[in-house]
């Protein structure tokens, strides 16, 4: 189940490989009930469940929204004001006015502790006595949650411990988090930031968590897990004490969907779009692996924990449009979302939405039902967007064509600052466009990234959850570990890994386990992830320079290359579905409509998309209407659908 801003998306996969998919609203004000509504339309014996695989968006909106715990931060004295310092870059290069959001946590609660830990030891003791005037410092500013993140903790964590020790003992029920049990890595900042988070974030996530687990276990469900945001699932119990690694849940089942499609049709290099109610998300996928980063940032704060690539933007069908004082026509980052919903839903919106907008143009018909059989009211968006209409000087479909173009617009800044900024050339990549409203973008994308290929899967709308589905269980772990790549010696290589791998073992038994580096050029600043193959030391200074050259074009003046952390992931593979189990028999005739594209009004073929027979040949422009999703082949471009039941778009 993907919990999305509008819509639940649910798919469940049987033993045999066969699909069920079913589309509900959202329950914004409590995404639970949403969750287990959605459960007993797509199940009437929950008991027949073996796992349900959750993505939420509990841990983004918390951050976003700034509704988590009030946390109180313990740190080493005379850093008190590292998170508003924080690296002294602009939050925009050009615009002055621009700030950093702040803090989750106000300076008052900050409390300094009196102890120092250097690269090789202790340098200031931490005594009992200071142990107990931070403790009581602490309690007297009544936290709901307590962080605690002192100098050089990722080498030493012995102060650490101790403090965090004497805060539970002081606090019971009062989370307390300590930042190498949760990030054991050199860069204080992004340690700091990372444990911060975490504190503020436990509370919340946590009892939606155990709620949630609670109620799929009263339900029968066999197991439940929820999606982290390193690409593989965790458990309920782990989800609770890693409330921080859940910040990009939502969006990373999408990528896994991608990257399983991409693998059926013999394609492992894409680019992702998907475009929900609220926000599109874009991604890559090279080599048929999604791209990781080391450090992602939401709602303004640094979060150093795995975490697939991902880029948002509010460009979704609920996003809302309207006119700034210079005239400008905008889309968002306001959403209508579920509730009231865009104005053609009958929710009680009014304000126009992109949602709208393809109404408008005849690319969505008012006799198609929506989720919980939401129908469309062709006269409501109208009217929505002759709101615009004056100030713009425009039509209702001159209105609907701008909103749509400007949404595209911002979607192919998303798409480029994921593939364009990182070395990647998308002309080189297909466009992998799904979510409920994200085919029917997929042509004009294309045509704006130069890309020639589009791949519309067979159910676009639910590909999210497809991916929850059969994401592998996965357990990522991380130790610093300083050394000249080229001087690393076999036997200290193993015992770096021996401890991790033991750990992850024990975490998750039977996994297949991968070894990682993270690596740099002596006095660089970031580092790249390199695999480690054989133990080989030599292995990794290689595997670096391929990967810097990828992703630089360059690699250095023969600098000496560094390992400044290791890394073990163990995985336990998830299930597969059986494409194309859902096809279509024959060859379906297909109906008619006039719609407006790049400007024209034109004749369009409209085709059962989820339901074609493999092979079948789409010219544009067309129609691709399914029950959870609508695609548009544009003028220009044709389509080939293929055995998995997914279009494959080309330029005619």
């Amino acid at each position: 189940m993907d919990i999305g801003g509008t819509f639940t998306d649910l798919v469940a996969v049987a033993p045999d490989g066969s699909l069920d998919i079913r589309k509900v609203l959202s329950t914004p004000h409590d995404p639970s009930e949403g969750l287990f509504r959605a459960l007993d339309v797509i199940a009437s014996d929950t008991a027949s469940i073996d796992l349900l695989v959750h993505g939420t968006t509990i841990a983004t909106n918390a951050l976003l929204e700034r509704r988590g715990a009030r946390t109180v931060l313990v740190t080493t004295a005379g850093f008190e004001d590292l998170l508003w310092l924080r690296r002294q870059d602009r939050a925009s290069l050009y615009d002055l006015s621009r700030h950093h959001p702040p803090p989750l946590l106000g300076r008052g609660d900050v409390i300094g502790t009196a102890e120092r830990m250097g690269p090789d030891g202790p340098v200031t003791e931490l005594s009992e006595a200071e142990v107990s005037r931070v403790t009581a410092a602490v309690g007297g500013r009544r936290p709901e949650a307590v962080a605690v993140a002192l100098l050089f903790s990722f080498r030493h964590p012995e102060n650490e411990r101790r403090l965090a020790a004497a805060l539970r003992t002081a606090l019971p029920g009062v989370p307390v988090v300590a930042s190498h049990e949760v990030l054991p890595l050199f860069r204080e900042y992004e340690r700091s930031a990372t444990t911060v988070a975490e504190a503020y974030l436990r509370p919340l996530v946590g009892a939606s968590v155990t709620r949630a687990a609670a109620g799929a276990a009263r339900r029968g469900v066999g197991t439940f897990r929820l999606m982290a945001s390193g690409g593989g699932t965790i458990s309920a119990a782990a989800a609770a004490e890693a409330a921080a690694s859940l910040a990009l849940s939502g969006p990373v089942g999408g990528v896994i969907g991608a990257q399983l499609l991409g693998e059926a049709l013999g394609c492992g290099d894409l680019l992702t779009l998907d475009m929900g109610g609220t926000s599109a998300d874009a991604s890559v996928i090279q080599g048929g692996a999604a791209i990781r980063e080391g450090t992602t940032m939401v709602g303004g704060v640094p979060l150093a924990l795995p975490a697939v690539l991902i880029e948002t933007v509010s460009a979704g069908g609920g996003s809302i449009a309207w006119v700034d004082d210079a005239g400008t026509l905008k889309v968002g980052p306001k959403s209508a979302g579920a509730e009231p919903g865009p104005a053609c839903f009958g929710r009680g919106g009014s304000e126009p939405t992109v949602t709208d907008a393809c109404l408008a143009l005849g690319w969505l018909a008012p006799e198609w039902a929506l989720a919980d059989a939401v129908r469309l009211d062709a006269a409501a968006a109208e009217q929505a967007l002759g709101r615009l209409a004056e100030p713009l000087g425009r039509d209702a479909v001159g209105v609907a064509a701008g909103v749509v173009a400007v949404a595209t617009a911002v979607m192919a800044r998303a798409l480029k600052r994921v593939s364009v900024a990182r070395g990647v050339d998308p002309r080189r990549l297909a466009l992998v466009p799904f979510g409920g409203a994200g085919p029917l973008f997929g042509c004009a994308l294309a045509d704006a990234l130069g890309i020639r290929t589009v791949i519309v899967p067979a159910h676009p709308g639910v590909l999210s959850a497809l991916g929850l589905a059969v994401a592998a269980e996965r357990v990522e772990l991380t130790a610093s570990w300083h050394e000249r790549a080229g001087a690393a010696q076999r036997a200290r290589v193993l015992v770096a890994y021996a401890d991790l791998e033991q750990r992850a073992g024990l975490a998750l038994p039977g996994a297949r386990t991968r070894r990682l580096a993270d690596c740099r050029f002596a006095g660089q600043g970031y580092e790249i992830t390199v695999p480690l193959t054989n133990d080989d030391p030599d292995s990794i200074e290689a595997a670096f320079h391929v990967a810097h050259r990828a992703r630089y074009g360059h690699v250095g003046a023969g600098g000496a290359v560094e390992i400044v952390n290791v890394r073990v992931v163990a995985e336990r593979a998830g299930g597969r579905p059986s494409w194309g189990r859902r096809l279509g028999i024959g060859r379906p005739t297909p109906g008619w409509r006039r719609v407006w594209m790049r400007g024209e009004e034109v004749r369009a073929q409209i085709w059962p998309l989820g339901e074609l027979p493999p092979r079948l040949r789409i010219p544009g422009p067309a129609v691709l209407a399914g029950p959870d999703a609508t695609a548009l082949v544009e003028p220009g471009w044709r389509g080939t659908v293929h055995t998995s039941g997914a279009v494959v778009l080309e330029r005619a």
